[in-house]
Protein backbone atom coordinates (compact mmCIF):
# COMPACT_ATOMS: atom_id res chain seq x y z
CA UNK A 1 0.00 0.00 0.00
CA UNK A 2 1.38 3.71 -0.90
CA UNK A 3 0.98 6.62 1.45
CA UNK A 4 0.41 9.73 -0.01
CA UNK A 5 3.07 12.93 0.58
CA UNK A 6 0.74 15.44 -0.44
CA UNK A 7 4.48 18.29 -0.39
CA UNK A 8 5.78 15.92 -3.30
CA UNK A 9 2.95 15.76 -4.94
CA UNK A 10 2.41 19.42 -5.22
CA UNK A 11 6.02 19.68 -6.03
CA UNK A 12 5.38 17.14 -8.61
CA UNK A 13 2.14 19.24 -9.89
CA UNK A 14 4.04 22.57 -10.30
CA UNK A 15 7.07 21.10 -12.46
CA UNK A 16 4.38 20.46 -14.93
CA UNK A 17 2.26 23.91 -14.26
CA UNK A 18 0.27 24.91 -17.40
CA UNK A 19 2.94 26.89 -19.64
CA UNK A 20 6.15 26.01 -18.21
CA UNK A 21 8.97 22.89 -18.43
CA UNK A 22 12.17 21.57 -16.87
CA UNK A 23 15.67 23.01 -18.19
CA UNK A 24 17.94 19.81 -18.27
CA UNK A 25 21.35 20.61 -17.26
CA UNK A 26 23.06 17.96 -15.61
CA UNK A 27 25.13 17.22 -18.70
CA UNK A 28 28.00 14.81 -17.15
CA UNK A 29 31.31 15.93 -17.50
CA UNK A 30 31.90 14.08 -20.89
CA UNK A 31 28.72 15.58 -22.99
CA UNK A 32 29.43 19.35 -21.47
CA UNK A 33 32.89 18.52 -23.13
CA UNK A 34 31.00 17.81 -26.63
CA UNK A 35 28.73 20.39 -26.36
CA UNK A 36 31.94 23.23 -25.49
CA UNK A 37 34.17 21.54 -28.33
CA UNK A 38 31.56 22.71 -30.67
CA UNK A 39 32.20 26.03 -30.02
CA UNK A 40 35.55 25.18 -29.14
CA UNK A 41 35.91 26.18 -26.08
CA UNK A 42 37.88 24.46 -23.26
CA UNK A 43 35.52 22.75 -20.66
CA UNK A 44 36.51 24.29 -17.12
CA UNK A 45 34.62 24.14 -14.26
CA UNK A 46 34.75 27.95 -14.29
CA UNK A 47 33.96 28.00 -18.04
CA UNK A 48 30.90 25.51 -17.04
CA UNK A 49 30.15 27.37 -13.85
CA UNK A 50 29.87 30.76 -16.25
CA UNK A 51 27.95 28.68 -19.12
CA UNK A 52 25.02 27.73 -16.26
CA UNK A 53 25.07 31.16 -14.83
CA UNK A 54 24.21 32.71 -18.40
CA UNK A 55 20.94 30.18 -18.43
CA UNK A 56 19.79 30.83 -14.94
CA UNK A 57 19.93 34.23 -14.64
CA UNK A 58 18.68 35.06 -17.97
CA UNK A 59 15.52 37.53 -17.32
CA UNK A 60 12.25 36.43 -17.53
CA UNK A 61 13.03 32.81 -18.43
CA UNK A 62 10.98 32.12 -15.12
CA UNK A 63 8.31 32.30 -17.23
CA UNK A 64 8.64 29.31 -18.92
CA UNK A 65 10.87 26.95 -16.09
CA UNK A 66 9.46 25.79 -13.33
CA UNK A 67 12.43 23.72 -12.78
CA UNK A 68 16.32 22.57 -13.56
CA UNK A 69 17.99 19.38 -13.58
CA UNK A 70 21.43 19.96 -12.07
CA UNK A 71 24.67 18.11 -12.42
CA UNK A 72 26.75 17.17 -8.62
CA UNK A 73 29.28 19.95 -9.64
CA UNK A 74 26.88 22.84 -10.95
CA UNK A 75 24.45 22.26 -7.24
CA UNK A 76 27.63 22.92 -5.74
CA UNK A 77 28.56 25.58 -7.62
CA UNK A 78 27.47 29.97 -7.30
CA UNK A 79 26.34 32.34 -9.74
CA UNK A 80 28.63 35.88 -10.76
CA UNK A 81 27.18 37.53 -7.55
CA UNK A 82 27.88 34.82 -5.06
CA UNK A 83 24.93 33.17 -4.41
CA UNK A 84 24.60 29.34 -4.66
CA UNK A 85 23.14 28.15 -8.01
CA UNK A 86 19.64 26.66 -6.00
CA UNK A 87 19.24 29.75 -4.44
CA UNK A 88 19.19 31.89 -7.43
CA UNK A 89 16.61 30.04 -9.37
CA UNK A 90 14.38 28.93 -5.93
CA UNK A 91 14.31 33.09 -5.75
CA UNK A 92 12.57 33.20 -9.23
CA UNK A 93 10.41 30.32 -8.13
CA UNK A 94 12.29 27.41 -10.34
CA UNK A 95 12.78 24.23 -8.51
CA UNK A 96 16.26 23.26 -8.49
CA UNK A 97 16.59 19.19 -9.42
CA UNK A 98 19.54 17.06 -9.29
CA UNK A 99 20.78 13.99 -11.37
CA UNK A 100 21.53 10.61 -8.76
CA UNK A 101 22.43 8.16 -11.41
CA UNK A 102 25.55 7.13 -11.84
CA UNK A 103 25.79 6.23 -15.67
CA UNK A 104 24.66 3.42 -17.92
CA UNK A 105 27.29 0.95 -17.08
CA UNK A 106 27.83 -2.46 -19.71
CA UNK A 107 24.99 -5.48 -18.52
CA UNK A 108 26.22 -8.67 -17.83
CA UNK A 109 25.30 -11.18 -19.31
CA UNK A 110 23.86 -9.54 -22.75
CA UNK A 111 26.55 -7.94 -24.54
CA UNK A 112 25.51 -4.35 -26.23
CA UNK A 113 23.12 -3.54 -23.58
CA UNK A 114 23.32 -1.59 -20.48
CA UNK A 115 22.51 -0.99 -16.95
CA UNK A 116 22.08 2.34 -14.78
CA UNK A 117 24.11 2.55 -12.07
CA UNK A 118 24.02 4.16 -9.03
CA UNK A 119 22.17 2.58 -6.19
CA UNK A 120 24.83 1.87 -3.59
CA UNK A 121 25.10 5.49 -1.72
CA UNK A 122 21.77 6.65 -3.14
CA UNK A 123 20.07 7.66 0.00
CA UNK A 124 23.03 9.44 1.47
CA UNK A 125 23.43 11.31 -1.55
CA UNK A 126 19.85 12.19 -1.93
CA UNK A 127 19.68 13.43 1.76
CA UNK A 128 22.60 15.27 1.26
CA UNK A 129 21.06 16.93 -2.26
CA UNK A 130 18.04 17.61 -0.16
CA UNK A 131 20.16 20.08 2.48
CA UNK A 132 21.67 22.05 -0.65
CA UNK A 133 18.52 22.93 -1.99
CA UNK A 134 17.33 20.15 -4.37
CA UNK A 135 13.74 19.28 -4.42
CA UNK A 136 13.38 16.72 -7.04
CA UNK A 137 15.35 13.92 -8.81
CA UNK A 138 16.33 12.33 -12.27
CA UNK A 139 17.84 9.10 -13.11
CA UNK A 140 18.24 7.87 -16.93
CA UNK A 141 17.90 4.37 -18.24
CA UNK A 142 19.01 3.56 -21.70
CA UNK A 143 17.43 1.26 -24.08
CA UNK A 144 19.14 0.42 -26.92
CA UNK A 145 17.69 -1.23 -30.23
CA UNK A 146 19.06 -3.52 -32.56
CA UNK A 147 16.94 -5.73 -34.34
CA UNK A 148 19.26 -8.23 -35.79
CA UNK A 149 20.73 -8.72 -32.26
CA UNK A 150 17.78 -9.31 -30.43
CA UNK A 151 18.47 -5.55 -28.76
CA UNK A 152 16.43 -5.04 -26.38
CA UNK A 153 16.62 -8.12 -23.97
CA UNK A 154 13.40 -8.66 -21.49
CA UNK A 155 16.84 -8.88 -18.84
CA UNK A 156 17.81 -5.18 -20.00
CA UNK A 157 14.46 -3.69 -19.75
CA UNK A 158 13.55 -5.56 -16.67
CA UNK A 159 16.87 -4.85 -15.01
CA UNK A 160 16.41 -1.34 -15.56
CA UNK A 161 12.89 -0.85 -14.40
CA UNK A 162 13.94 -2.42 -11.66
CA UNK A 163 16.72 0.10 -11.03
CA UNK A 164 14.12 2.94 -11.98
CA UNK A 165 12.06 1.51 -9.29
CA UNK A 166 14.59 1.11 -6.28
CA UNK A 167 15.51 4.77 -7.22
CA UNK A 168 11.92 6.17 -7.20
CA UNK A 169 11.47 4.49 -4.04
CA UNK A 170 14.76 5.79 -2.08
CA UNK A 171 14.02 9.44 -3.45
CA UNK A 172 10.51 9.92 -2.35
CA UNK A 173 11.86 8.71 0.85
CA UNK A 174 14.20 11.38 1.21
CA UNK A 175 11.31 14.04 0.60
CA UNK A 176 12.34 14.25 -3.16
CA UNK A 177 10.43 14.04 -6.40
CA UNK A 178 11.56 11.35 -8.49
CA UNK A 179 11.72 11.60 -12.66
CA UNK A 180 11.65 8.83 -13.77
CA UNK A 181 13.49 8.65 -17.16
CA UNK A 182 13.66 5.26 -19.42
CA UNK A 183 14.95 6.71 -22.80
CA UNK A 184 13.97 4.31 -25.59
CA UNK A 185 17.24 5.90 -27.86
CA UNK A 186 16.21 7.30 -31.49
CA UNK A 187 20.18 5.88 -32.90
CA UNK A 188 19.97 3.44 -35.62
CA UNK A 189 17.89 2.40 -38.33
CA UNK A 190 14.54 1.06 -36.91
CA UNK A 191 10.76 2.57 -37.90
CA UNK A 192 8.52 4.33 -35.81
CA UNK A 193 6.59 0.71 -35.44
CA UNK A 194 9.49 -0.49 -34.00
CA UNK A 195 9.85 2.12 -31.49
CA UNK A 196 6.27 1.90 -30.85
CA UNK A 197 6.63 -2.03 -29.05
CA UNK A 198 9.60 -1.25 -27.60
CA UNK A 199 8.60 1.69 -25.89
CA UNK A 200 5.74 0.05 -24.76
CA UNK A 201 7.16 -3.06 -23.42
CA UNK A 202 9.59 -0.34 -21.43
CA UNK A 203 6.88 1.14 -20.23
CA UNK A 204 4.82 -1.61 -18.88
CA UNK A 205 7.78 -3.03 -17.17
CA UNK A 206 8.59 0.04 -15.63
CA UNK A 207 5.24 0.46 -14.18
CA UNK A 208 4.98 -2.72 -12.79
CA UNK A 209 8.40 -2.33 -10.81
CA UNK A 210 7.26 1.29 -9.55
CA UNK A 211 3.98 -0.94 -8.19
CA UNK A 212 6.14 -3.32 -6.47
CA UNK A 213 8.43 -0.87 -5.21
CA UNK A 214 4.91 0.55 -3.23
CA UNK A 215 5.97 4.06 -5.22
CA UNK A 216 3.29 6.76 -5.15
CA UNK A 217 2.37 7.52 -8.31
CA UNK A 218 1.22 10.73 -8.29
CA UNK A 219 4.38 12.05 -6.35
CA UNK A 220 6.22 10.89 -9.46
CA UNK A 221 6.96 12.19 -13.38
CA UNK A 222 7.69 10.32 -16.31
CA UNK A 223 11.00 11.46 -18.81
CA UNK A 224 10.27 9.17 -21.73
CA UNK A 225 11.28 9.35 -25.49
CA UNK A 226 8.70 10.11 -28.28
CA UNK A 227 8.06 7.14 -30.32
CA UNK A 228 10.10 8.63 -33.42
CA UNK A 229 11.69 6.49 -35.99
CA UNK A 230 15.60 6.05 -35.77
CA UNK A 231 17.76 8.16 -37.41
CA UNK A 232 19.22 6.50 -39.68
CA UNK A 233 15.69 5.27 -40.58
CA UNK A 234 14.54 6.08 -44.86
CA UNK A 235 11.48 7.13 -43.78
CA UNK A 236 11.24 10.09 -41.05
CA UNK A 237 7.94 10.90 -39.13
CA UNK A 238 5.57 14.16 -39.12
CA UNK A 239 4.62 15.61 -36.01
CA UNK A 240 0.89 14.91 -36.18
CA UNK A 241 2.46 11.02 -36.82
CA UNK A 242 4.88 11.47 -33.98
CA UNK A 243 2.02 12.86 -32.08
CA UNK A 244 -0.81 10.11 -32.41
CA UNK A 245 2.08 7.26 -31.81
CA UNK A 246 3.25 8.61 -28.56
CA UNK A 247 -0.03 9.80 -27.25
CA UNK A 248 -1.86 6.08 -28.38
CA UNK A 249 1.24 4.41 -26.52
CA UNK A 250 1.22 6.38 -23.33
CA UNK A 251 -2.73 5.68 -22.80
CA UNK A 252 -1.97 1.90 -23.03
CA UNK A 253 0.67 2.05 -20.52
CA UNK A 254 0.99 5.49 -18.02
CA UNK A 255 -1.65 4.96 -15.70
CA UNK A 256 -3.87 8.29 -15.08
CA UNK A 257 -2.39 8.96 -11.74
CA UNK A 258 1.10 9.82 -13.10
CA UNK A 259 0.50 13.85 -12.56
CA UNK A 260 2.64 14.45 -15.63
CA UNK A 261 5.12 13.68 -18.87
CA UNK A 262 8.02 15.53 -19.26
CA UNK A 263 9.60 14.61 -23.05
CA UNK A 264 13.24 14.54 -23.20
CA UNK A 265 14.45 15.89 -26.41
CA UNK A 266 16.95 12.92 -27.48
CA UNK A 267 18.69 13.57 -30.80
CA UNK A 268 15.88 16.21 -32.04
CA UNK A 269 16.90 19.77 -33.33
CA UNK A 270 15.19 22.46 -31.20
CA UNK A 271 12.37 22.69 -34.25
CA UNK A 272 11.64 19.23 -34.22
CA UNK A 273 11.70 18.64 -30.48
CA UNK A 274 9.18 21.95 -30.23
CA UNK A 275 6.94 20.63 -33.46
CA UNK A 276 6.45 17.21 -31.81
CA UNK A 277 5.59 18.41 -28.38
CA UNK A 278 3.29 21.03 -29.68
CA UNK A 279 1.33 18.49 -32.18
CA UNK A 280 1.28 15.94 -28.55
CA UNK A 281 -0.44 18.93 -26.92
CA UNK A 282 -3.21 19.92 -29.85
CA UNK A 283 -4.73 16.61 -29.37
CA UNK A 284 -7.32 17.14 -26.79
CA UNK A 285 -7.83 15.99 -22.95
CA UNK A 286 -5.22 13.83 -21.99
CA UNK A 287 -4.70 12.09 -17.94
CA UNK A 288 -1.65 14.13 -17.90
CA UNK A 289 0.10 17.24 -18.32
CA UNK A 290 2.56 16.71 -21.36
CA UNK A 291 5.31 19.15 -20.79
CA UNK A 292 9.16 19.03 -21.56
CA UNK A 293 12.36 18.43 -19.78
CA UNK A 294 15.15 19.39 -22.81
CA UNK A 295 18.30 19.62 -22.37
CA UNK A 296 20.30 20.29 -26.24
CA UNK A 297 17.01 21.28 -27.75
CA UNK A 298 16.65 23.91 -25.30
CA UNK A 299 20.40 25.32 -24.86
CA UNK A 300 21.72 24.71 -28.58
CA UNK A 301 21.12 28.34 -30.27
CA UNK A 302 22.59 29.62 -26.56
CA UNK A 303 25.68 27.64 -26.98
CA UNK A 304 26.25 28.79 -30.36
CA UNK A 305 25.33 32.15 -29.93
CA UNK A 306 28.27 32.69 -26.25
CA UNK A 307 30.90 30.89 -27.86
CA UNK A 308 32.47 31.33 -24.35
CA UNK A 309 32.79 34.94 -24.87
CA UNK A 310 30.94 37.68 -22.86
CA UNK A 311 30.52 40.24 -25.38
CA UNK A 312 27.98 37.72 -26.18
CA UNK A 313 26.09 37.03 -23.12
CA UNK A 314 23.27 39.43 -23.60
CA UNK A 315 22.75 37.75 -27.04
CA UNK A 316 23.27 33.87 -26.04
CA UNK A 317 20.19 34.97 -23.10
CA UNK A 318 18.04 36.54 -25.51
CA UNK A 319 18.35 32.89 -27.86
CA UNK A 320 17.36 31.13 -24.79
CA UNK A 321 14.66 32.86 -23.38
CA UNK A 322 13.01 32.52 -26.82
CA UNK A 323 14.02 29.01 -27.22
CA UNK A 324 12.00 28.31 -23.35
CA UNK A 325 9.35 30.97 -24.55
CA UNK A 326 8.52 29.24 -28.28
CA UNK A 327 8.96 25.41 -26.29
CA UNK A 328 6.56 27.00 -23.28
CA UNK A 329 3.90 27.80 -26.71
CA UNK A 330 4.06 23.95 -27.55
CA UNK A 331 3.43 23.05 -23.78
CA UNK A 332 0.50 24.33 -24.50
CA UNK A 333 -0.17 23.72 -28.29
CA UNK A 334 0.72 27.07 -29.28
CA UNK A 335 3.19 27.36 -31.17
CA UNK A 336 3.71 27.85 -34.92
CA UNK A 337 6.88 27.37 -37.09
CA UNK A 338 6.48 31.28 -38.11
CA UNK A 339 7.73 31.95 -34.12
CA UNK A 340 11.21 31.06 -34.71
CA UNK A 341 12.18 34.10 -36.35
CA UNK A 342 10.81 36.36 -33.89
CA UNK A 343 13.75 36.85 -31.93
CA UNK A 344 12.44 39.10 -28.76
CA UNK A 345 14.94 42.15 -28.26
CA UNK A 346 16.70 41.54 -31.33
Amino acid sequence: MTTHNPELESIARQLVAPGKGILAADESSGTIKKRFDSITLESTEENRRAYRDLLFTTPGVEQYLSGVILYDETLRQKAGDGRPFAQVLAEHGILPGIKVDAGAKALAGTPGEKITEGLDGLRERCAEYRKLGARFTKWRAVIDIEEKNGIPSDLAIDANAHALARYAAIAIEQDLVPIVEPEVLMDGGHSIETCFAVTERTLRSVFAELGRHRVALEAILLKPNMVIPGKKHSKQASPQEVAEATVHCFKRTVPAAVPGIVFLSGGQSEEEATANLDAMNRLGSLPWQLSFSYGRALQASALAVWKGKGANLAAAQRAFHHRAKLTSAARDGRYEPKMEKILVGS
